[in-house]
């Protein structure tokens, strides 16, 4: 049986994919690897969020064309320009869209026949519950979709058209699957969707993330339960005495607000409403909450005054954690066509004084925590031979992490107490108590 290997780009929820069509192809008998210099057939899962991510997939895609390997191009950017891809790069042997992954082996046997379309005008994702997925990252953590699409159209996000309207799972699969992970050896799981929030809506009539959050933590040997990519108007009170009141939930809450003034909000298509009230309401109902966010700067029609807006919010909230974004002309979203689009030096400054104001922020946060005794899992060892660890308030990747310098033997996946001892600008540096 022939051997595949498989390139996976973008997020978190994209590596998920990754996962499931790498479970089909061992189902089906298929040999599969990691390595694109053990096989001839190389299947590229890419990334089309945003001009910088697709220039990163159709690099990728290149150079193993002019290596001669047979590549299948797969996920958003497969769905998003199937007859470019087809056009400018005739050395493909398919292109395969994002919610027709399920059909990669039927694509691999045809395609020495010929280049192979296999994208669906209208996609509508439904996950393969029959597919035990290969996972590319075991260790302490383990990322968990619940769904994908949305309903809503932000201005900027083209994910909606590559992916379709939003679609759950069902809670009965999402807990086994969690089940299963744990008894491989995960101990933190990370609910990953476009909208996490909105979990159930589509199926249950009513957001069920609360109750789905009450089912996890009754799993035996369940370290964390992670959420990330809220919704500002799904942060109902009951879903955030959820994550208060459940001792294996975090208490993190990621919710990308994208900006505060109500009329860049509004240009958006953003819920536009005082996101100070929001917050504030979140650190009443959670105690000790870590929140992270994400905003948008350069976005068409951002003037001086709303960008200035933003800074007082940002100077005001002091976010744990904090991610800027310089806007993004996608093609085929609402925001292209705007007026007046924002120049590239402009948005760049305001780029680089966001994140110089949320750098102090961080120092500031990172100093308060010397001294104090952290619950931590742990990750890996470094090159250097020091622990890589984790605070509860750190997600993996994306945000900050502990370095522990000790002889005591740790495995990844445990989760230790460690004394906070010194910090940087982002992470900390700690020993363990034991």
């Amino acid at each position: 049986m022939k051997k595949i290997a498989l390139v996976s780009h973008g997020c978190a929820k994209n590596l998920v994919d990754s996962e499931l069509i790498l479970g089909i192809l061992a189902q089906n008998g298929y040999e599969i690897t990691l390595d694109e210099n053990e096989t001839n057939i190389v299947i590229v899962n890419t990334c089309s969020f945003i001009c910088d991510a697709e220039k990163e997939s159709i690099h990728s895609i290149l150079e193993l064309v002019d290596a001669g390997k047979k590549v299948i191009v797969t996920g958003c950017l497969a769905q998003k320009h199937p007859e470019e891809l087809k056009k400018e790069i005739p050395e493909l042997s398919a292109v395969v869209g994002t919610t027709d992954f399920t059909k990669i082996v039927e694509v691999l046997k045809q395609i020495d026949d010929g280049f192979v379309t296999e994208v669906s005008e209208n996609p509508e994702y439904i996950y393969p519950e029959n597919v035990e997925r290969q996972q590319i990252t075991m260790g302490a953590s383990s990322y968990l979709k619940i769904a994908d699409g949305c309903n809503f159209r932000c201005g900027y996000c083209i994910i909606p058209y590559l992916r379709g309207d939003y679609r759950s799972r069902k809670m009965e699969d999402i807990i086994a699957e969690a089940e299963n992970l744990v008894k491989k050896g995960v101990t933190e799981i990370i609910l990953v969707a476009q909208d996490t929030t909105g979990y159930g809506i589509d199926i249950y009539k009513k957001p069920m993330l609360a109750e789905l959050l009450r089912k996890l933590n009754e799993i035996e040997g369940l370290g964390w339960i992670r959420i990330m990519y809220a919704y500002p108007t799904n942060m109902k009170d009951d879903l955030l005495k959820a994550i208060a009141e459940c001792d294996k939930v975090v208490k993190y809450v990621d919710i990308p607000l994208q900006h505060s003034h109500p009329e860049m909000l509004k240009l958006m298509n953003r819920p536009a409403f005082d996101y100070r009230e929001l917050i504030e309401h979140i650190r009443e109902m959670i105690p000790n909450v870590a929140i992270r966010t994400a905003f948008i700067v350069g976005y068409p029609g951002e003037t001086h005054e709303h960008f200035e807006h933003l800074c007082k919010f940002v100077s005001d909230m002091k976010f744990d954690r904090m991610g800027v974004f310089c806007y993004s002309r996608e093609k085929g979203t609402p925001s292209y066509k705007m007026k007046p689009q924002v120049g590239k030096r402009m948005t760049k400054a305001r780029y680089e004084k966001l994140m110089c104001m949320q750098l102090m922020i961080s120092q500031k946060r990172n100093r308060e925590l010397i001294g104090k005794t952290l619950p931590c899992i742990i990750e890996c060892y470094s090159d250097e031979g020091e622990v890589i660890a984790r605070t509860q308030s750190d997600a993996p990747e994306i945000d900050g992490v502990v370095n522990i310098k000790t002889d005591k033997h740790v495995v990844p996946g445990d989760i230790e107490m460690v004394k906070i001892v010194d910090a940087t600008d982002y992470d900390l540096v700690g020993v363990l108590t034991i």
